[in-house]
């Protein structure tokens, strides 16, 4: 394996990182119970990655088993207990373990223990926003999907279930 092609051809460098402090007010809510930070979307990152930090309340919450053809997911823990599932089984995760889920690879995570804080990435960078956006939405409004509507909203966001 070798390093990528260049993505930045200058020889002096440029002032562009951004800061993120863990302080910053979340930038979406889902059902009152989950904050989640866009600490780096796949357009400010150029498409390299997306990166997340998902911070679940008490009360259990989580997605069930699926898989992404386009990308692949990683979690890493940060705090409290979460379940992770790697397509064979489930496995409750601490701070510092870390689940890979390469493209096609079935996971699903879902804290069961309380609150919990893990860093979520995606590579490379999807839009997953719209995504995540939308289902706070379905849950704020109590709305409730048929199958084939559930089906269709994840279609449009490579996400098959299993």
């Amino acid at each position: 394996m070798s390093y990528p092609d260049a993505l930045y051809l200058g020889d002096e460098g440029e002032i562009t990182g951004r800061f993120h402090t863990a302080d910053t007010v979340p930038d979406l809510l889902i059902g009152g119970r989950t904050k989640v930070h866009y600490l780096a979307t796949g357009e400010s990152t150029g498409g390299q990655y997306g990166l997340y930090r998902w911070e679940m309340g008490a009360e259990p919450s989580g997605g069930s088993p699926h898989f992404h053809k386009t990308f692949s997911e990683s979690f890493f823990i940060l705090d409290g207990t979460v379940s992770l599932y790697n397509g064979d089984a489930w496995t409750k995760a601490s701070p510092g373990d870390f689940l890979f889920a390469p493209a096609g690879g079935i996971h699903a995570f879902r804290n069961e223990d309380g609150p919990a804080t893990m860093l979520v990435l995606f590579a490379p960078g999807a839009p997953r926003e719209p995504y995540f956006e939308e289902l706070a939405e379905i849950v704020a409004s109590g709305r409730q999907l048929s199958d084939a509507e559930w089906t269709d909203l994840y279609n449009r966001h490579d996400q098959y279930m299993v």
